[in-house]
């Protein structure tokens, strides 16, 4: 800003009195009759700055040259600021040397520019009034709401779009095929970002689509943005925030924008901010899902009237367009199914509210409870997963945990904690009422009305009621407190009128409460109840009502009575039936007839669809069988899955209890294992809900080329969220890589793909290296034993030039001669992606190893490199360790089987003394010998980065440095050998583990160790199997276990050590070591 000073000290001195030596005081700053002159300048110089011009600074800066106010200095002093608000501050100043009461520019403005002399004088009294009815909305909202966005992190996610399941299912579906997790590719998002450009070059969205299931927090989110805005910490620049409830425009029948307005901002001058065209405005759409006519974008009529009445939600659908307010931003907020309904071209950005996780679960526990009630609560609910996961919702969260902590406080005996959603809203509803005590609290009155209610209005999807809806339905208004109605309705307030409607304080509680109304009714009911008159086809009888439900259910658009559905099986389980029977009058003979005919309906239904691909109706009435708690058809295909025991089994309804266990089974949480168990008609059923697995194991299918399509078309799919993939031994053949190769180009979603034991061969190579060049998602491939070749080598090495992901390749024994390598190599001089490659088990020789050896020469970023089994000599040896001196990126080296001699292990020895980087070697079954071997110790002894050395000779003093893991099996060490073992032992204090299976130590090998076991304090886990210890032997190792207590684990089977031997031993164990388990 401009500095008030320079304009100050250049007054003439006449304008200012001496006060003390040197020191001027400004009269006309100072005097409080200048300030009231002043007043409009300085109440008005921020919306100066904020609204005014170029073009308007410049007429103003010309009219007050022309009225003598500035002079020419003045104006070149103006244009002289950097930028605009400078310019105009810089103006004011002067104006108040020269006009305190600013009355030239206030006539000026007011005469030539009434429209910006309007906003510049009543923008700030218009703000202010409208953030005091906001403030006075926010800090009055009620308390209901009580699990708020978790206070970690931003609550929002960006995402792509709405999703096919967002746009198809019903809301807590949604939740669980997800397993109550975030999309894959959202990215975290606070609200003072939610409207701001993203990168320098992108713009401010106009239309910004929230979405959400019922209960995860829009609203909360909606009062949180506009109390930061209100306080100022978040957009200053908006001039007003207009939330909207959507259920208070759904009392109209039709609207104009200008009637809109005046009922949502009715203050005197606000079309001063609202029509100027300068101002910054943002109106917030909270519930477009509360209309009561549907968005439809392709028949509403268009119109730029602000005038014209149109249906509620025409009128909304012109706004998003544009047609009508295009200067306004605005934010909507939708449950997904609604909010898909928006055309994705008319959206700038969507987002989503991110769900509760387990920690949030547990943060939310331990907060609102009290002593040990949270870990009770979380301990039952980890028990309950289909529950657990419906937790990631805060509305079914706050139910659930606020029941259970209500019965573990209660420590009622009779009654166990809840396992089903049915029994924990039972007891949500009517806290007080026993199984022991069935007379207590009487339910069926508000299941008149409160459950009519529900009913009725969850079938024409309607949520929020008004007052005069309520007494309709004989409801009490407002609920007296302790009743039913107090328990499940809540309050909400207009944000700009004393208006105020009801809704149930979660959907699912509707449905619940609409499923008890329906069985109550049912049992004595004539006629259909779906249809609210009383014209309808005559049902007679619970098991006509119950298939007419479900039926009803399995054909309802976007799935809508899933939970309905769900909740009346669950009224017929032994659990509630106990709970609620006695109060509802059912006895336990017509709750067991009850039970048996919904059951048996039930998995019916399920094996009727067993031909079909299994569709989410189907998975929906598997839940109602769990939810009825006859799970034993569940477990049965639980334990096979887990037993890798379903091939042959995929038939009937198996394949929808499945799918129903791929969301809610612990064994699915971390790996979807489908080996051995599938066909092409079995993945065909499955493939709708194996879009929704993370990680995917299908080995060892032999699948065809007709299931290879399927796959393609799997991975294809929008919806798709597999992260790893496993196709091992599937006999793939090259026409079968061919439309997983084509799927590759468009997924988004896989990481890990695994195709070892195949046959794609060459063709089927190339195929896939085609993809992998475009593709910028996969991170591993593992293309190990599919006979690619040279010349699948080199299409590989075409992919390492161009891919910028992928970080690891397996093409261990797929017949890569030294031609194949060698354009890997030439590939891995310019790729600085790829940090794990593994070309064991080929025939690259010497050739192929110096061309590996010259890229690690200018490669510093792989780190781990497989050469096992490649015939490399001394020869390749020597250009590895030339590399390895100057490689500052190599950890891991295998060079297990190959034909390295005396001079390589030289060579070796060399290079570990300059290297710092590489921390496993593996130089097994070499033909290293004595010589060799001693010169690596001496190498070792200087390295301090290596940790992991293997081979296959004598090993002198190697472990008097920093390894961790010694595996010496089978490399005829003999007494030599272990009492070098057992000197380095005394020094080294890094190794946990020593192997040395399968040798020839003896009773003199025993002795050694055992003297270096009474001073060494790292080794934990020693195995001396099959070493010819005998019972001296086993006298040894005991004296060592008495005086070493850090040995976890000894083996000392195959050793002869005899009964005596074997009682030295346990003696030793029992007295002084304890905590050691020993194998003999």
């Amino acid at each position: 800003t401009y500095n008030t000073y320079s304009i100050h000290s250049g007054m003439e001195r006449n304008l200012q009195i001496p006060w003390q030596e040197d020191c001027y005081m400004d009269l006309k700053s100072t005097s409080p009759k200048s300030e009231t002159h002043a007043g409009w300048l300085l109440r008005h110089q921020k919306s100066l700055q904020r609204f005014v011009s170029v073009s308007l600074l410049m007429d103003m800066v010309n009219h007050m040259r022309k009225s003598e106010q500035l002079t020419a200095e003045d104006a070149s002093m103006i244009q002289g600021r950097g930028s605009l608000e400078d310019k105009v501050h810089t103006l004011v100043e002067l104006l108040r040397i020269s006009d305190p009461q600013g009355s030239t520019l206030q006539a000026y403005l007011q005469n030539s520019h009434p429209d910006e002399y309007n906003l510049v004088t009543l923008h700030d009294s218009v703000v202010q009034q409208h953030k005091a009815v906001l403030r006075k909305r926010v800090d009055t909202e009620s308390l209901t709401h009580q699990v708020t966005n978790h206070s970690h992190g931003p609550a929002l996610l960006l995402v792509e779009g709405v999703s096919d399941l967002q746009q198809r299912e019903h809301d807590l579906i949604q939740v669980s095929v997800n397993r109550g997790t975030a999309p894959l590719h959202g990215r975290p998002l606070g609200l003072d970002r939610l409207l701001a450009p993203l990168t320098r070059v992108s713009t401010a969205p106009r239309v910004t689509l929230t979405v959400g299931v019922a209960g995860s927090g829009k609203t909360r989110l909606v009062h949180q943005f506009v109390r930061l805005w209100i306080s100022g910490k978040i957009f200053p620049d908006l001039s007003l925030v207009i939330p909207v409830a959507c259920w208070e425009l759904s009392s109209f029948d039709r609207l104009s924008v200008e009637r809109m307005l005046r009922s949502i901002v009715p203050y005197e001058n606000v079309d001063v901010i609202l029509n100027g065209g300068i101002c910054k405005v943002l109106l917030i759409f909270d519930g477009l899902e509360e209309f009561r006519t549907p968005l439809d974008f392709s028949e509403a009529p268009a119109t730029p009237d602000p005038r014209r009445e149109l249906l509620v939600s025409d009128l909304i659908t012109n706004i998003v367009r544009g047609n009508l307010l295009p200067g306004v931003t605005l934010w909507l907020l939708s449950r997904p199914g609604v909010g898909s309904k928006v055309p994705a071209g008319l959206v700038d950005r969507v987002t989503e509210v991110q769900p509760f996780t387990h920690t949030h679960i547990q943060d939310y526990l331990t907060k609102s409870l009290t002593q040990d009630t949270p870990h009770q609560v979380w301990d039952h609910l980890s028990c309950q997963k289909p529950v657990l996961i419906l937790c990631s919702v805060p509305g079914i969260c706050r139910i659930v945990t606020t029941t259970l902590s209500h019965l573990v406080r209660a420590e009622l005996e009779d009654i166990p904690l809840p396992r089903t959603l049915t029994e924990i809203y039972a007891h949500y509803c009517w806290p007080h009422l026993t199984s022991a005590d069935p007379s207590s609290g009487s339910i069926r009155k508000p299941l008149a009305t409160l459950g009519r209610m529900a009913f009725y209005s969850l079938l024409r999807r309607r949520h929020t009621f008004s007052e005069a809806e309520l007494r309709t339905y004989g409801v009490d208004v407002p609920p007296p407190l302790g009743t039913l109605g107090h328990r499940v309705l809540q309050r909400e307030q207009s944000w700009s009128s004393e208006c105020v409607s009801w809704r149930f304080v979660h959907t699912s509680v509707q449905e619940f409460l609409g499923a008890l109304f329906y069985y109550t009714s049912s049992r004595r009911g004539m006629f259909d109840l779906f249809s609210e008159s009383s014209v309808s086809w005559p049902r007679i009888g619970f098991p006509s009502h119950y298939r007419a439900a479900l039926q009803k259910s399995n054909s309802a658009a976007n799935g809508n009575l899933d939970f309905f559905m769900r909740f009346l099986s669950g009224l017929l389980s032994s659990a509630v039936g106990g709970l609620l029977g006695g109060a509802l009058g059912v006895g336990r003979e017509e709750q067991v007839t009850q039970r048996t005919m919904g059951t048996t309906l039930l998995q019916n239904t399920v094996v009727g669809s067993g031909g079909e691909a299994v569709s989410m109706r189907s998975i929906a009435t598997v839940a109602c069988l769990a939810e009825l708690q006859q799970g034993e058809w569940i477990r049965s295909v639980e334990e096979d899955l887990i037993g890798c025991r379903l091939r042959g089994k995929l038939k009937g309804g198996v394949c929808a209890v499945l799918a129903y266990l791929l969301q809610v089974s612990d064994a699915c949480v971390d790996e979807t294992h489908l080996s051995n168990c599938l066909d092409s008609a079995s993945l065909k059923r499955l493939l709708p809900q194996l879009l929704y697995c993370s990680k995917l194991r299908m080995e060892n299918n032999e699948f065809k080329d007709d299931a290879m399509e399927l796959l393609g078309s799997l991975l294809s799919a929008k919806d798709c969220r597999i992260q790893s993939l496993s196709l091992a031994e599937n006999s793939i053949s090259s026409k079968g890589i061919k439309p997983l190769s084509r799927a590759l180009l468009v997924n988004r979603t896989l990481t890990v793909l695994d195709l070892h034991g195949n046959n794609i061969g060459t063709k089927g190579a190339k195929v896939l290296a085609e993809a992998l060049k475009l593709n910028q998602v996969i991170v591993s491939v593992n293309l190990q034993s599919n006979s690619i070749e040279d010349e699948g080598a080199r299409a590989l090495a075409d992919v390492l030039q161009s891919n910028r992901k992928l970080t690891s390749l397996n093409v261990q024994k797929n017949s890569i001669g030294p031609d194949g390598v060698k354009r890997i190599a030439d590939s891995l001089k310019k790729n600085q992606i790829l940090q794990d490659l593994n070309v064991s088990s080929n025939h690259l020789g010497d050739l192929g190893t110096v061309a590996l050896a010259q890229a690690l020469m200018v490669n510093h970023t792989l780190c781990t490199l497989r050469l096992q089994s490649n015939s490399v000599s001394d020869k390749g040896m020597k250009a590895l360790t030339q590399a390895l001196r100057s490689n500052k990126g190599l950890t891991s080296l295998n060079l297990r089987e190959n034909s390295i001699g005396v001079e390589g292990a030289k060579a070796i020895a060399r290079a570990l003394q300059e290297n710092n980087t590489l921390a496993e070697l593996d130089l097994t079954a070499n033909l290293l010998h004595d010589e060799g071997v001693t010169a690596i110790a001496g190498a070792v002894k200087a390295n301090r980065a290596l940790r992991s050395l293997q081979w296959n000779r004598t090993f002198e003093t190697l472990l008097e440095t920093f390894l961790c893991l010694c595996s010496l099996q089978g490399v005829s060490a003999g007494k030599a050998g272990a009492v070098a073992l057992a000197e380095a032992l005394m020094v080294n204090q890094t190794l946990h583990t020593l192997d040395l299976r399968g040798n020839s130590i003896g009773m003199a090998g025993a002795k050694a160790l055992s003297s270096a076991l009474k001073t060494n304090r790292s080794l934990r886990s020693l195995n001396l199997q099959e070493n010819s210890l005998g019972m001296d032997g086993a006298i040894f190792i005991a004296t060592a276990l008495r005086g070493n207590h850090q040995l976890t684990y000894i083996n000392l089977q195959g050793n002869g050590i005899g009964e005596s031997g074997a009682k030295v031993v346990s003696d030793a164990i029992r007295a002084d070591a304890s905590e050691c388990v020993v194998d003999i």
